[in-house]
């Protein structure tokens, strides 16, 4: 994928007035209380006279609860008879129950899907509103909403953009005298001079999203084929063959080189984050969406991205990975889809789509926004470089996107990379009837 350039009424009565006062919009643990009963009428009302909506809004972000809140007060204070309840949940549980809290209408009136598997799913399920015609598609980055569409229409709106490679030390590569690597054999180089300086090379959490967003750098020049996992579940192509194997015996690579964490198939992402944050470690397996949450952890922390390159330099055909992700969407089951519209329209202003990226460190897809804060500044040059959609979030297939990341934690639990990969393509040959 080629880059861009970017780019009433008055409540009657006093104990109205003091049911409203004591509402709250949703807070990131799902504990806010909406109000209840007759509220201001008007323009700026719920549809169905006085009565007030409530709109329930999921997702994964808890990351940004506390500036999410601070919006949804300004939406719920300009639209003063719509209240929004907001829960939280983790990535990965909500990755696997989201669907199911979005059949009966009740929940996720407005909600956030993951591309890929999920959105997939979802679609298949028939639980996105056809967002196509609305006017607010145009506050958009047209080349950075594909992801939400499918059958030429527009279901979800994708509201961050994401660098899914790891984040480094600046200062402890510049104290080491370490360049960024541009092959393989650089990359192991300074990871070895990071290991016998007592550093940790690579904070990896294993135990959670660590495989499933290390895996996406580490492949995406051994099989530079975009389309690689479409023809994977269509039968076209093997885990077996020489792209998926030789990405595992990379994995087995630095893990048997110890340039990862002790134990780091039992490390989850806290734990992984707290070790590059206290200077433990030099790199961070993650992606971008962490560079805030590791300023806030360590205020000195000066970082940047790096993408293992795991080709010769001459043969690297991508510089990294980015994802358009955090999907809004509008349940099909809603009983408030006008409402939950607004939200939307509500959130991808330029002027709040900009308060949202700078308060949380997230890149976004909306236009216009300008970005102040010094975690997207030092993300900004990636803007120029050639990266390609996540290869993980393009498996449509869940279980089959599992027996991939699955085949990861495999060799770092000691599983030869070519027993590793026949296991999981045995999965994968299930799932697509061969």
């Amino acid at each position: 994928m080629k880059w861009f350039k970017r780019s009433k009424r008055l409540a009657i009565g006093t104990m109205i007035v003091a049911t409203a006062l004591l509402s709250a919009c949703g807070s990131g643990n799902g504990s806010a209380t909406p109000a209840a009963g007759t509220n201001t009428g008007g323009e700026n009302g719920a549809s169905g006279g006085d009565k007030q909506v409530k709109l329930s809004f999921i997702h994964w972000r808890g990351e940004d609860a506390a500036v999410l809140d601070s919006l949804l007060a300004k939406f719920e204070a300009e639209y003063p008879a719509i209240k929004v309840e907001t829960q939280v949940f983790p990535s990965d549980q909500y990755q696997s129950s989201a669907q199911a809290k979005l059949l009966d209408g009740s929940t996720g009136d407005v909600f956030a899907s993951f591309p890929g598997a999920q959105f997939e799913a979802i679609a298949k399920a028939g639980l996105f509103s056809d967002l196509t015609n609305e006017a607010f598609v145009s506050n958009f980055v047209p080349g950075l909403i594909t992801a939400g569409q499918k059958d030429g229409k527009q279901l979800a709106l994708p509201y961050q953009l994401v660098y899914n490679i790891p984040i480094y030390n600046v200062n402890l590569f510049e104290e080491h005298g370490i360049d960024i690597p541009q092959d393989w054999e650089g990359f192991l180089a300074a990871a070895e001079k990071l290991k016998q300086a007592g550093i940790i090379p690579i904070a990896f959490p294993g135990a959670d999203i660590g495989p499933g967003q290390f895996m996406n750098p580490m492949v995406m020049n051994n099989a530079p084929d975009e389309d690689i996992f479409a023809k994977l579940e269509a039968g076209e192509a093997k885990l077996t063959d020489e792209w998926w194997v030789k990405t595992l015996a990379q994995f087995k690579e630095l893990n048997d080189n110890e340039y990862f964490q002790k134990d780091s198939l039992g490390t989850k992402s806290d734990a992984a984050g707290a070790l590059f944050t206290q200077g433990k470690a030099a790199m961070l397996a993650t992606g971008s969406y962490q560079l805030a949450g590791n300023k806030k952890n360590n205020p000195e922390l000066v970082q940047g991205l790096i993408a293992p390159i795991t080709v010769p330099a001459d043969q690297a055909v991508f510089e990294g990975i980015h994802t358009t992700t955090f999907m809004l969407a509008v349940n099909s089951k809603s009983k408030h889809p006008e409402e939950a519209k607004k939200l939307i329209e509500f959130l991808s202003r330029s002027g709040i789509a900009g308060e949202y990226a700078n308060g949380t460190g997230q890149n976004v897809t909306i236009k216009d926004v300008e970005y102040t804060s010094e975690e997207l500044k030092a993300v900004a040059e990636w803007t120029e470089k050639k990266t390609r959609f996540q290869p993980r979030f393009l498996i449509s297939n869940a279980e089959v996107q599992k027996a991939v990341v699955s085949s990861i934690q495999a060799v770092l639990g000691g599983t030869e990379p070519a027993k590793a990969a026949a296991d999981a393509q045995a999965i994968v040959d299930q799932q697509i009837g061969k």
